[in-house]
């Protein structure tokens, strides 16, 4: 009797510690998953810059689409489906830009990855496409350089900081707190489009490709697109013809040109009217340079103003 009662103790003890690892075992788990950084995979430099600094250090954030890399024909690896295939949030821009998500996301097989298109609920304008992009494989019906607005790109920050609310929901204050503090920043940026357009002399631009359309559309600019949304698109004899005598009749001074493609249309006009050249950067990835010199998108932003300025202020 004695000893079985004593197996009785020792079973219940035994119990007793086994619910005791098992908790400090669940509790180990929580706290792990609680502290735990949230993993995030951004497609192209924007959407990085913007997730960054609403995440601060609560996340990792991983941008797919290399800087100096041009994304338009860009399509992910295995390597880069299994980074997303792995995250707790993807983010992108548009499915008119990275034309290549929804066949990716229909093969990823993990149901708590939060998907975040960054412009959803920002109206897209139709895309400015030339007859030469009518049957190129990437052509796209709405234009979706939304990023190129300062006031746009407060949008996107909101709806990235909202995502990431949702996602960690015990940090959503700070998430809050670092989305207005970029916002703050855009605001600047607008106000200072804004002051400096206003005293324009002209609102015509002459660019590479037609990927300035929101931001021409935000201060009353207007661009002409040597290509449309496809920068790797080359105008016909005719249309660069056509461009070369209207750019003469307007006493264009300056051809806009891109620096992750080919520049060799712009110079072609430039030279042809007698007009200089200039970087004006529709902000696809930064280049080596601009990487070497610090700057990140509010810096390129404010060089794009300064560069507007060679043509609408005189």
């Amino acid at each position: 009797m004695e000893a079985e009662k004593t197996m009785k103790k020792m079973m219940f003890a035994l119990i007793i510690l086994l619910l005791a690892v098992s908790g400090c075992s669940n509790a180990a788990s929580t706290k792990e998953k609680a502290s735990k950084k949230l993993q995030i995979v951004t497609t192209f430099y924007p959407m990085y810059y913007f997730t960054e600094k609403v995440a601060g250090d609560l996340a990792d954030v991983e941008l797919l689409i290399p800087n100096g890399v041009e994304p338009h024909d860009w399509e992910p690896s295995t390597k880069d489906m299994a980074k997303i295939q792995d995250a707790d949030v993807f983010i992108y821009n548009s499915q008119y830009f990275e034309t290549w998500t929804e066949k990716v996301l229909k093969s990823v097989k993990n149901d708590e990855l939060k998907v975040v298109e960054a412009s959803d609920g920002i109206e897209l304008m139709d895309a400015l496409e030339t007859e030469e992009e009518d049957d190129h494989e990437h052509a796209s019906s709405k234009d979706p350089h939304v990023w190129l607005s300062p006031v746009l790109a407060q949008q996107e920050v909101k709806t990235i900081a909202k995502a990431l609310e949702q996602a960690d929901p015990a940090h959503k204050e700070q998430y809050q707190q670092n989305a207005d503090a970029l916002n703050s920043q855009l605001v600047e940026l607008d106000q200072l489009y804004k002051e400096t357009i206003d005293q324009a002399k002209t609102k015509e631009f002459v660019t590479q490709h037609a990927a300035f359309g929101y931001l021409a559309n935000q201060y009353g600019l207007t661009q002409i697109p040597i290509a449309g949304l496809s920068p790797d698109v080359e105008p016909t004899l005719r249309k660069l013809s056509e461009l070369t005598e209207m750019t003469k009749e307007k006493n264009v001074k300056v051809i806009y040109f891109e620096e992750m493609t080919s520049a060799k249309v712009a110079k072609t006009l430039a030279k042809e009217i007698g007009a200089k050249t200039e970087v004006l950067n529709p902000l696809e990835g930064l280049t080596k340079e601009e990487q070497d010199q610090g700057l990140d998108y509010i810096g390129v932003m404010e060089k794009n103003l300064e560069a507007l300025k060679l043509t609408i202020m005189n």
